[in-house]
């Protein structure tokens, strides 16, 4: 009876087997199909988009290589009027240029110099003195003649024109331009002749256009009508040259690109059906044949796999996925043979040293983790008030790291007996290696404030200092303020760090949000930039980390800077200490049970101004 049951078992297993199996060829096949098609789309496509282009260059220059010609062949025609001519001046250009239709004409001596113009500000100048003009200084080196190809003008980029020069027979050189109306009027019938046996692949064609997108030539003798006939619209505007899109063209869905030269627009389509024709008839092929390899696979593996091998390395499989999301109670039981038993004692046995090994050093770990804080807010100044003999400003600060050690850190200390330097930072990452880079940020930038430099020579002395060796690529966010007890003037720099509030004694409060340098350690050669603020006394400065406005509930909402503005706009009475308490525990009601994923840091600096007798009674401690 046993023995039925375990034959039925393994018939339910080879079925499950065989389905699964098949569900896997299946995907394998549809993946690679998929694969495939979406390989030879793009290969068709860019087949077409190569094609097109091509069509599109040996337009553009039959269409180039006929405008040179046509300049020239009149250029020519005028300069032999200027060679029959004893004294051709400008009224003599002007005749020249209504006679063969041009827009301008100019003569330019052996020296390079207008003498003669049908424009009065070029008389005199000099060609070898622009970009555009000393083109034609090629005419004073040998060359015959030359034609500049059609673009705005120098003087004037509102205005298109083609300049072409020939060379005069006592030396100098005639240069004469036309816009692209005139000499349009003049090649549009070989324009014309350029597309009507063109073929883009087998039933694409070429559409020339002018500037009003007016068609100039077309195989459908649309010419001299709009381009809208065709169907097809496209705005240069959005839409640049040589870059391929999609567009309905005589109701057929065309894959299309054009070129704007000389005053036309070239365009080129080629329907998507017969672009997409060779990949259809590759799909077709290969599909075919992965439907043979597919089935043979599919019945080799089944033959292979032992039906019982399968079932029980899947329940291996599943104990072990338990154990791996941490879950080291699972047990492995797989007995169904000496292999798979001996296999199961062997995981289970692993697995309970493991969980040893795993005690010992959490044990290690948190005690080590637990003198590390201890180490890192033994750093940070933790006395408050922190100079009791001091009544010309209130100082608190605080630091609740997510971790047991963290990357934010504060500070605060007398520079000399008038000037109070204090900063925050949030240092890059999380964890120990955070609290490393924060020790040695903090220990840097006091070192520098305390040597004289003003604020911005500290950053930039610091972000040298800090990017030396900096292979893990960690930085630091920073703002720091330098305090001039005396005036209440505060010099400071921000390297990338959030903006602090400032509450002014009449109640206003506001963001202090000026442009942010760049964050310490990110790059090296980095000036900072100094700014300044004035503080009144009853003004009180607030900096924190992102870890106060990045704070989120169950629901992932951010505290926010709103909501930290309002707190501080409704709470500004109170003394630094009691704001500060305030605002934590405003933050933790925001975020109820949600974890802490950051360190929460906050500095708050309340200036009173100088006091009567200050400088006789001052004190440090």
């Amino acid at each position: 009876m046993n023995r039925n049951r375990a034959n039925n078992k393994h018939v339910r297993i080879s079925q499950t087997f065989q389905r699964w199996l098949f569900v896997v060829v299946t995907i394998a096949f549809l993946f690679t199909t998929a694969f495939l098609w979406f390989f030879q789309t793009r290969l068709s496509q860019q087949n077409a988009i190569e094609l097109l282009s091509l069509n599109i260059s040996d337009v553009r220059q039959d269409i180039i290589d006929a405008s040179d010609e046509n300049l020239l062949e009149r250029a020519a025609l005028v300069a032999e009027e200027i060679n029959n001519n004893a004294a051709p001046d400008s009224a003599f250009l002007l005749d020249m240029i209504v006679k063969y239709n041009l827009a301008e004409a100019n003569i330019i001596d052996s020296d390079g110099i207008i003498t003669a113009t049908t424009y009065k500000p070029f008389l005199n100048y000099d060609m070898a003195s622009g970009t555009q003009s000393a083109e034609f200084m090629v005419l004073l080196q040998g060359q015959t003649e030359y034609a500049q190809s059609y673009q705005p003008t120098s003087y004037d980029p509102q205005i298109l024109r083609k300049y072409g020069g020939v060379v005069l027979e006592g030396g100098g050189f005639v240069q004469v331009g036309y816009d692209s109306g005139r000499f349009q009027r003049d090649i549009d019938s070989l324009v014309v002749g350029l597309t009507r046996n063109r073929h883009v692949g087998e039933a694409g064609s070429i559409i020339i256009a002018d500037e009003d997108f007016k068609i100039v030539s077309d195989r459908h003798d649309n010419e001299s009508r709009g381009l809208r006939i065709t169907g097809l619209t496209f705005d240069p505007e959005t839409i640049a040259e040589n870059e391929p899109f999609t567009a309905e063209v005589y109701s057929e869905s065309c894959y299309c690109m054009y070129v704007h030269t000389e005053g036309y627009y070239i365009i080129a389509v080629l329907p998507q059906k017969e672009a997409v024709l060779s990949r259809n008839v590759s799909v077709g092929i290969t599909t075919a044949m992965e439907l043979i390899v597919f089935a043979a696979l599919f019945l080799l593996i089944y033959i292979l796999i032992k039906k019982l091998i399968v079932d029980n390395i899947h329940r291996i499989n599943h104990s072990l996925s338990e154990i791996t999301d941490g879950n080291l109670d699972v047990t492995v039981d797989v007995r169904s043979n000496e292999e798979f038993s001996s296999l199961s004692d062997d995981i289970n046995s692993t697995v309970d040293t493991l969980k040893r090994y795993i005690a010992d050093a959490a044990a290690r770990i948190d005690a080590e983790l637990e003198f590390a804080r201890a180490i890192q807010h033994s750093s940070l100044p933790s006395v408050f008030p922190p100079y009791p003999g001091r009544k010309e400003f209130e100082l608190f600060a605080s630091m609740r790291t997510a971790k047991e050690v963290g990357g934010d850190f504060y500070d605060f200390y007398l520079i000399d007996d008038k000037t109070l330097a204090f900063l925050i930072a949030d240092v890059s990452g999380k964890g120990i290696p955070a609290a490393m880079f924060m020790m040695q940020s903090k220990t840097l930038l006091k070192s520098c404030a305390e040597s004289g430099m003003s604020v911005e020579e500290v950053f930039t002395q610091a972000n040298e200092k800090l990017c030396e060796g900096n292979d893990a690529g960690m930085f630091v966010t920073a703002w720091m303020g330098i305090l001039d007890i005396d005036t209440g003037l505060v010099t400071f720099a921000n390297a990338g760090h959030n903006p602090p509030l400032i509450r002014r004694s009449d109640g206003s409060c506001e963001y202090l949000k000026t442009r942010p340098g760049f964050v310490l350690a990110g790059m090296e050669s980095i000036r900072y930039r100094k700014n300044e603020l004035q503080l009144m006394p009853g003004d009180m400065l607030y900096l924190y980390t992102d870890g106060v406005t990045e704070a989120t509930d169950a629901a992932n909402q951010l505290y926010g800077e709103y909501r930290l503005f309002d707190l501080l706009n409704k709470h500004g009475e109170l003394q630094p200490q009691p704001l500060c308490e305030n605002i934590i525990t405003d933050v933790d009601k925001f975020t109820g049970e949600a974890p802490q994923f950051d360190d929460i840091t906050m500095l708050c600096l309340k200036y009173s101004g100088p006091q009567k007798g200050d400088s006789n009674e001052r004190t440090d401690d």
